[in-house]
Parts: C-alpha cells; sequence; structure tokens
C-alpha cells in the first residue's frame, strides 16, 4: 500500500473491505476517506474479474472531482472510467454506460432514475454492480435518495438475492439523529448501519497518526455585547405590530417575538390559514409580515443598509400589482414610512456590532501577510451576497489584501451558482487568486478546497455533523476556528451542545463496535425488516391518498387572488417530474414574463416564466413557466405551491404534487397532437 499513499490509519480501515465486507469508515474531514476508497475500488476490480464499480455522490459538483482528482488518477489507465451527472449527455443512455465500463461516478439520483427507468439503454439493476462506494453516507436515511437505492438493496436481501454488491459508506460523521441520550445515538448509528447494511469502522491501532495527520483547529468564541439601540430595528418591530392591528386577529393568535425564526413560521401558517380561509387580508398581511421579519433577521446579522435593501427590492413592484384595499395598505405603510428607514439604516452610531468583531477576526488573520486562506460561512445566500458586499467594499479589509468571492450551491435563481462558476471560484481559491470563500453549508461537506488557516462561523444554527465539517476545512497548521456570535445568543449555545454532540456520537459508534458480531447481526436485521414493512405500508397509505379525490372534481384557485383557473384533470405529468395543464384554454389565465435562466434538456427546452392574469388586475402571482416539449408543444408547467384546491372536502394546500389527494396521469404525446394538430395527423 505504500506505492499507493496511504497512511497507516488508512490501510486500518480498509482492511475488512477488502475481505469483501459491507463497511462504513468513519474518518474525520480531511483524513482521506477518498482515497482510502479508491484503493479498495482497485483491488476490487483487480482481484474480480469483470468487476464492476458505481461510486455515489450527493452532489453534482462532487462527481467531476472525485472523477478527476482521485479516480482517474489511479484508476484511469487500467480501467474504463465515466462520470455522469445530470449535466452530461451521457445519463441518458446511462444503462450503455454502465455496460461499457468498469466504473462509473455518478450522482446518486442518476442511479436512482436508472433502477426505475425500464427503457433499454437507460435500467440498470443493482446485480449489475459488484461494489457501491456511497460518498457522505450519514445521508442514507428517511426519504433521501440514497436510503431509496439502498431500501432496494436491503429488500433484495430480506428476500434471499445473493447477486448484490459489496457496499463501502465514507462518512466525517454519523451525528446522533436529533438525540441527546446515549441510547438513542446508539439507535441511530445502528439504523445508519442497517440502512447500509455495513458495520463501522474506524482507526484504533493508529489513531495517534490520525490525530496528527488531521489537527483540530484552535477553537474560539468571539463574542459581542448586544446592541444597546436598533432604531431602525425598532421601526421595523413599529410597522409590523400596526400591520397586526390591522389585521385584528384576537387572542386566539398569539404572537412570538419578532425578527425570530420561531415567528416566521407563525407566518407562515398565518398565510395558510389566510389562503384556506378565502382571506386574501390575512394571506396578503402574512407575506408582507414575513418580509418585514427577513429584514429583522438580516439587521441582526449583517449591515441595517442590507436590511433596508431586502424591504426596497421587494416593494419596488408593489406598485403595479396592487389589487384592492389591503394591497394598498400595505404598501402605503411602507411609502410613508421609506424615508425614516433609509435614514436610520445609514446612521453610523447603531451599526451592528457583530460586523466589528468580524472585521478583528478577519484582519487578525490576513493583516499578517503571508499566504492567509479562510471560509467564511453564513446560513443564508441573502446573507453572503451582503456579506460580500461589505467586504469588497470595507477599506480596512482591501487593505489587508483580501480578495473574496462567493461560493453558493448550484442552482437556477440570482443568487444561485452555475457548476462552472463553483469549479472557476475553487481553482482561483486553491491557485491564490482570491484567499476567503463567503460559502453557505455546500463549502461545509465533500469540496475539495485547500487548507485554510480561518474558518469563520458568523450567524448560524446548524447539527453537529455540519459544524464538525465545517471545523474539518481549518486544517493548515495553527489554524482557528471562530464563532462570532452574539453575548448569550442561541449560536454559542448550539455550537457547545454540538460539541457535546459529537462526543455522543463517538461514545455511540464504541458501544456499536463493541457489540458481539450476533448480537450486532440480529439487531440490524430487525431494524432493516421494520424498515421494510414502514415502508410497504407508507406506500400503500400514499396510494389510497392519490386517489382520494376524483381528479375532475379537484379546482385550482390562484394563491394570489383566489380566482379558479384550472381542474385536477387539466394537469398531466411529464417523466414523473413535470406537470403540465394541457387545456388550451388555461393560456388565457397567464401570462408570460421573462426567460429563466435554464440549459436545454433532451426532450424539452425552457420557456418563459408565467403569472396570473385570470383577474383582469393586478395579481401577478407567479405560476411556474412554459417549456417547448419535444420542439412542438408548448405547455405551462405549474408549481403547485403557488395554488390552492378546492376539494370535495374543502380548500386545501400542497407543497409538492406528491401531497396532491387526486391521480395526475402521465402525459401522452401522442394524443396531444392528435388534439392539437388534427388535421396534420389525418
Amino acid at each position: 500500500m505504500a506505492d499507493f499513499g496511504l497512511y497507516e490509519y488508512q490501510e486500518e480501515v480498509v482492511q475488512r473491505a477488502l475481505r469483501g465486507e459491507n463497511i462504513i469508515i468513519w474518518l474525520p474531514t480531511g483524513g482521506g476517506k477518498t482515497r482510502a476508497a479508491v484503493y479498495v475500488a482497485k483491488k476490487h476490480l483487480e482481484n474480480n474479474p469483470g468487476a464492476k464499480v458505481a461510486v455515489l455522490v450527493n452532489k453534482v459538483h462532487l462527481v467531476d472531482q472525485h472523477y478527476n482528482k482521485e479516480f482517474n488518477p489511479y484508476l484511469g489507465r487500467d480501467y474504463s472510467l465515466v462520470s455522469i451527472s445530470g449535466d452530461c449527455d451521457q445519463k441518458d443512455f446511462f444503462g450503455s454506460e454502465v455496460k461499457n465500463s468498469d466504473l462509473v461516478i455518478c450522482t446518486a439520483q442518476i442511479l436512482e432514475n436508472a433502477l426505475t427507468n425500464q427503457e433499454e439503454g437507460k435500467h440498470v439493476e443493482l446485480s449489475q454492480f459488484t461494489l457501491l462506494i456511497i460518498d457522505e453516507c450519514h445521508h442514507t436515511h428517511k426519504e433521501g435518495v440514497y436510503n431509496k437505492i439502498m431500501a432496494r438493496y436491503v429488500a433484495q436481501k430480506l428476500k434471499g438475492e445473493r447477486r448484490l454488491p459489496q457496499i463501502l459508506g465514507l462518512t466525517a460523521s454519523p451525528g446522533t439523529g436529533g438525540t441527546k441520550s446515549i441510547k438513542g445515538a446508539v439507535e441511530h448509528v445502528l439504523q445508519i448501519c442497517a440502512n447500509l447494511d455495513s458495520v463501522i469502522v474506524s482507526s484504533k491501532v493508529y489513531a495517534h497518526e490520525l490525530k496528527k495527520k488531521v489537527p483540530r483547529p484552535r477553537k474560539r468564541f468571539d463574542i459581542v455585547d448586544r446592541r444597546p439601540q436598533d432604531p431602525f430595528g425598532d421601526h421595523l418591530k413599529f410597522m409590523m405590530q400596526f400591520i397586526h392591528d390591522f389585521m385584528a386577529l384576537g387572542p386566539d393568535f398569539p404572537v412570538r417575538e419578532f425578527g425570530t425564526q420561531e415567528y416566521e413560521a407563525d407566518v407562515v401558517i398565518l398565510e395558510k390559514k389566510g389562503v384556506t380561509d378565502r382571506n386574501r387580508l390575512l394571506s396578503q398581511c402574512a407575506l408582507h409580515l414575513r418580509q418585514y421579519n427577513d429584514a429583522l433577521l438580516i439587521n441582526d446579522t449583517v449591515r441595517m443598509v442590507d436590511a433596508f435593501r431586502v424591504l426596497e427590492s421587494y416593494y419596488s413592484t408593489k406598485s403595479s400589482t396592487a389589487m384592492d384595499g389591503t394591497d394598498f395598505f400595505l404598501l402605503g405603510l411602507y411609502q410613508e414610512n421609506e424615508v425614516e428607514l433609509r435614514k436610520l439604516s445609514g446612521d453610523a452610531r447603531f451599526e451592528n456590532p457583530k460586523m466589528g468583531k468580524l472585521q478583528n477576526t478577519l484582519l487578525e488573520q490576513f493583516d499578517q501577510g503571508g499566504n492567509s486562506r479562510g471560509i467564511l460561512f453564513s446560513k443564508t445566500r441573502k446573507s453572503i451576497c451582503c456579506l460580500y458586499d461589505w467586504v469588497s467594499n470595507n477599506p480596512a479589509l482591501q487593505r489587508a489584501g483580501i480578495r473574496a468571492a462567493i461560493l453558493t450551491g448550484a442552482g437556477n435563481g440570482i443568487n444561485y451558482m452555475t457548476q462552472n462558476e463553483q469549479k472557476d471560484t475553487i481553482r482561483n481559491f486553491r491557485l491564490g487568486s482570491l484567499n476567503l470563500l463567503i460559502s453557505t453549508s455546500v463549502a461545509e461537506e465533500g469540496l475539495d478546497i485547500p487548507e485554510c488557516n480561518l474558518v469563520v462561523r458568523y450567524g448560524l444554527l446548524t447539527n453537529e455533523i455540519a459544524q464538525q465539517q465545517a471545523s474539518g476545512r481549518a486544517r493548515a497548521s495553527d489554524s482557528v476556528y471562530s464563532v462570532v456570535a452574539q453575548a448569550g445568543g442561541r449560536e454559542v449555545r448550539r455550537e457547545l451542545l454540538n460539541e457535546c454532540l459529537e462526543d455522543l456520537t463517538g461514545r455511540a459508534i464504541g458501544e456499536v463496535q463493541r457489540m458481539e458480531p450476533r448480537e450486532f447481526q440480529m439487531k440490524i436485521t430487525d431494524l432493516q425488516t421494520e424498515a421494510l414493512l414502514t415502508r410497504q405500508l407508507a406506500e400503500q397509505l400514499k396510494i389510497k391518498k392519490r386517489s382520494r379525490f376524483n381528479a375532475a372534481t379537484v379546482q385550482l384557485s390562484c394563491r394570489g387572488c383566489f380566482l379558479p383557473v384550472a381542474l385536477g384533470n387539466d394537469i398531466k405529468v411529464i417523466e414523473n417530474a413535470h406537470h403540465v395543464n394541457i387545456n388550451p384554454d388555461f393560456e388565457r389565465y397567464y401570462k408570460t414574463g421573462g426567460q429563466p435562466a435554464l440549459k436545454t434538456f433532451e426532450d424539452w427546452e425552457p420557456g418563459r416564466v408565467i403569472s396570473c392574469a385570470a383577474c383582469g388586475r393586478n395579481c401577478n402571482a407567479q405560476w411556474g413557466m412554459e417549456i417547448i416539449y419535444k420542439k412542438i408543444a408548448m405547455l405551462p408547467i405549474l408549481a403547485i405551491e403557488n395554488f390552492a384546491m378546492e376539494t370535495p372536502e374543502g380548500r386545501k394546500l400542497a407543497k409538492k404534487w406528491k401531497n396532491v389527494e387526486f391521480t395526475v396521469e402521465e402525459f401522452n404525446f401522442s394524443t396531444y397532437c392528435h388534439n392539437k394538430f388534427p388535421n396534420m395527423l389525418d
């Protein structure tokens, strides 16, 4: 193994995998789990003629990273490797690619799709693989895609199927599953082991070498006192109370503290109640209150001016969409207070003291010169955009030579990044042209980011897994892990709790590892059998729920203006993913807007976004977008969260189409074309 570059602790943890056993490797971030997995894959391919390996990842950007940085350099010369994600054409012929390759690296969703797709050239069976490597395998639980794949594996195993692949899971921490007791933590670790049909292994003999190779950063709490005065925040709260008085909710709906996550949960419930009760005053006031609450949360995290800009942006379009007295009241309230809010947000005497503490924390590392590199973690895309603006326009930070960039998850929208943008940012960080990443949780897990000497957690409340992964990014010698927080704030309490939970995770794993093999296997089989029965029952209930109402008896109403615009049987589903309205009369209810930033796919390309024009007034509620299907059919895709459903049992809401209580039939392209173009097809 020496020529492969493994450390002795890595050699130790792969031994049982080399003997063909199913295992989970538990090593800290930076401990070389992926390199160990490459070695196992190499030996597996050498020792098993005709072997076929699948490496599963949970994020698109990890596909190319694992291929380019780990698997291809060590295996590419002797074996046929392919990397497949939703961004490449090979996914459309996944079955064929698997047949022609020795090792495939893909997102778990690609494999799940291939397991369920029966079309020739796309379908695969688990039995075609001899080794499954599952990265970040602690996600193998509940309804996650890893668990869907492994549920199929476990079901086949319990039926006596022997042609199943060996499993190799990789994790920095399985966590405690939200429990705070040793008994609950042990149960959680056992459940992860059962889901992966694996034992969990860690370094024992060479633990000292591991500790030396992956040193822990120096942790510190950079605490600031509570802001003594906050006239900007107080003015926002005054306006929120004014809206509450306008709603006249009464004592049945107690109000929790403005500017908290708990209050946000309250206004979400309030908006739903307004929609289901057909009370537009209630639903619209709740939507506006959520914006004010967001502004308070931003005011507590970053600058006052950032909070003001959020409201300014929100209300910039409201004058053109006002429909009734409620809209004019809410718009008028903002307009009457806009000048005062702008003035207060620019008063430096009352600025957020956390910003000053954050500045000092950054300067302490970057003012020393040298090659400092850091990651600044914050909760939301909105907050990291505000922090980037602050860093870029802060003279002291610029004099210190800080060259910052944003790193967010891939997606569509103004605050998302494309995969190529992600790659460019990380490459520039690695080369040194950037030295500070301002990131959401995307940089906590899996990304191959060079060693940092500073990691800052700013305004974050996360679990012990995310905390360990973020801490693991500070790998340089004498590195610092800083928590910038308010004195007595929830961030400090959560950070201290996470330290206890990290210790609890280690103790729970130790107990599981000390179990007698027979006892462990009996427990695993019991958990697997119980999970299988639970899934079967849940599926039966799901089928029953989906057929509760006849689709023709369900009416879809706009969530903004409450006007009915479609029936349930107008909706068809394409490829089990895209829910479209095929009624030709539907187009008179909506208008088109801008072009979404989406690429063209195999069978469809994006059209324009669509919004409500049903009431002939200014509703403009976003509904979804048009797509051009097979270059012929212009079809509107609808997001069900933008509608209310009138059913025989009253008005109902659904966040996802999978939650609706009527059956949505598959879209038939031939039937659509025959109905749409009857003369052309005669």
